[in-house]
């Protein structure tokens, strides 16, 4: 009876905000179609930021899914573009869905939102592991979800602005030119620059380090050495 409880408030929620002038909704209006009183409420979410985030997780959850199921590529950096044009098309589909993710009021991210940035940080790893990018994995999905959420949420909120897609594949090819680099290091021409070259062959080493898992190193000279990589990889080019 607990479990059906709880599953008919989520549904009713969702259901709700999908169909919500802005996406808000109340508790007051939850419980009166779910036909519960607000302890029942309260005593399976906690608060209305549980409910929400739990609506969230609820929703994103086949997008998750997805992106579980779909199974790794050699091309980690096609795995990448795929994975920011995936993230875009469930935003317009879910345009509440995806504002109420990314809402201010949303204190604490739902666990949705924390799985989609392990993913994109494990695409980046296996890119950095093939010399494929020029920055740290970790700073690098950093860049990539700022860009890639604030991009979806244009078209989602702003639509009368942004009516055209091709802005998310102009953003999108614009940094990944930036992140990435466009052959494996080692394949580049005798000609390229060496300074260039440095923070992709330490964003490489770091990736290769921690999927050895520190290979022969202590735990504490695995760390060591991969603040050291990270912060070459990460350092800007002097101008």
């Amino acid at each position: 009876m607990s479990t059906s409880t709880r599953t008919r408030i989520l549904e009713v929620a969702a259901a709700l905000v999908r169909e919500s002038p802005d996406g808000d909704i109340s508790t007051r209006a939850v419980c009166e179609a779910a036909k519960v009183g607000a302890p029942a409420l309260y005593r399976h979410f906690g608060d209305k930021e549980g409910l929400l985030s739990a609506v969230v997780d609820h929703g994103f959850e086949k997008y998750l899914a997805t992106k579980r199921e779909r199974g790794e590529t050699t091309d980690a950096v096609e795995d990448l573009r795929r994975g920011w044009d995936s993230h875009v098309a469930f935003a317009l589909d879910n345009r509440n869905l995806y504002r109420l993710m990314n809402s201010p009021a949303m204190r604490t991210p739902p666990a949705a939102a924390l799985e989609s940035h392990r993913i994109l940080t494990g695409d980046l790893e296996r890119a950095a592991a093939q010399g494929r990018i020029r920055v740290a994995p970790e700073l690098a999905a950093q860049m990539i979800m700022s860009a890639n959420v604030g991009v979806a949420l244009m078209l989602v909120s702003r639509p009368a602005t942004f009516d055209d897609i091709e802005v998310s594949h102009r953003v999108r090819d614009a940094l990944y030119a930036t992140v990435l680099t466009p052959k494996p290091v080692q394949e580049e021409s005798q000609s390229a620059s060496a300074d260039a070259e440095v923070p992709t062959v330490a964003a490489r080493l770091s990736a290769l380090l921690r999927k050895e898992h520190g290979a022969a190193l202590s735990t504490a000279e695995a760390a060591l050495m991969k603040e050291w990589l990270d912060r070459v990889a990460n350092a800007r080019p002097e101008t």
